[in-house]
């Protein structure tokens, strides 16, 4: 059971190592501009690999659970299906149904888990196989792996990373699962934390945050909901300065800005003092007094596009 690009690598590794009876992964749902029906990534791939899919929009239609009761698995495997399991889905394989999760429980429960420890400053993250019970991922553990997470790292970086590790490690685990060479170890309440459902708006980035969130959340919603630049717009803006013996002058800059704020932050692509060329944000005037020091902070570089933060308490 799965839905998004995150079940992939585990639906893969399974059909190279097992025979599937089946896929149940979420109904098609319309999207992009000409919001036309677009089927879930598992569903894709699993008709590509030639296995019988149903598309539930509950896993309480009896028609699923009867299909499910007709495949007879011994496991069900679940990677990112986003639905809870009712009990009589739960009891229906041998042995149970094991769960595939990108954070080491019981550290970031919940839908985004991902986003969530580099939203948070996590040193390190990793992937869970539980095998679950009725609450959400609260299922006793049966292995963990961790990995660290580097300082440029962003959500789509991170679930490529986390998915493929996932698949490796489902595929160590089955086997002594299987065998009753691991005894599943119930999470422990303590450390537990919750990471909710991603929206478009979380996108946005709000300018009485420090330099240091600002920076995270960027990263932390890059594919999604902020693609690495927030919700933006291009624009020119004029932003009055002060070099050196208090002399008055007028930078005009160009690209990307938050639409939050005119002067909050931007995705340079040119800037330019009132009388002079066009020039580079960095070096950023030092001949006139004005550098990153007494007016901007960095924030983010990215595919050689500088994010700052206009911030009049450094000007």
């Amino acid at each position: 059971m799965g839905s998004p690009d995150f079940a992939l690598s585990a639906l893969r590794a399974l059909h190279e190592h097992y025979p599937v009876v089946g896929v149940v992964t979420q109904p098609d749902r319309v999207a992009g501009r000409g919001r036309e029906l677009k089927p879930p990534p598992v569903k894709t791939l699993a008709l590509e690999l030639g296995l019988p899919v149903i598309q539930p929009e509950t896993l309480r239609e009896p028609e699923a659970l009867e299909q499910l009761r007709a495949w007879a698995p011994d496991v069900i495997v679940v990677a990112a299906f986003g639905q809870i399991l009712r009990q009589d889905v739960l009891d229906l394989p041998e042995f149970g149904c094991i769960n595939v999760h990108a954070s080491l429980l019981p550290r970031w429960r919940g839908a985004a888990p991902i986003n969530a420890a580099i939203l948070h400053g996590d040193d390190e993250t990793g992937v869970t196989i539980m095998k679950m019970d009725a609450g959400l991922d609260t299922g006793p553990i049966l292995t963990q792996r961790s990995v660290r997470i580097n300082s440029d790292e962003t959500a789509g970086s991170l679930f490529e990373t986390l998915s493929q590790l996932g698949a490796e490690l489902l595929l160590e685990t089955l086997p002594k699962y299987f065998a009753g060479e691991i005894t599943p170890r119930p999470q422990p309440e303590a450390g537990a934390t919750y990471a909710g459902m991603l929206k478009k708006l979380e996108g946005k980035l709000n300018f009485s945050s420090t330099a240091v969130e600002l920076e995270r959340k960027v990263r932390a919603f890059n594919p999604w909901p902020s693609n690495g630049r927030g919700i933006c717009s291009r624009s020119t803006e004029q932003v009055p300065v002060q070099g050196r013996g208090g002399k008055e002058n007028e930078l005009s800059i160009t690209g990307y800005r938050q639409s939050v704020h005119p002067t909050d932050c931007w995705c340079w692509k040119k800037s330019s003092l009132q009388g002079k060329n066009a020039c580079p944000v960095k070096p950023f005037y030092p001949e006139h007094g004005i550098g990153l020091n007494n007016l901007f902070e960095e924030i983010f570089c990215n595919n050689m596009r500088l994010y700052y933060v206009y911030r009049p308490d450094l000007s």
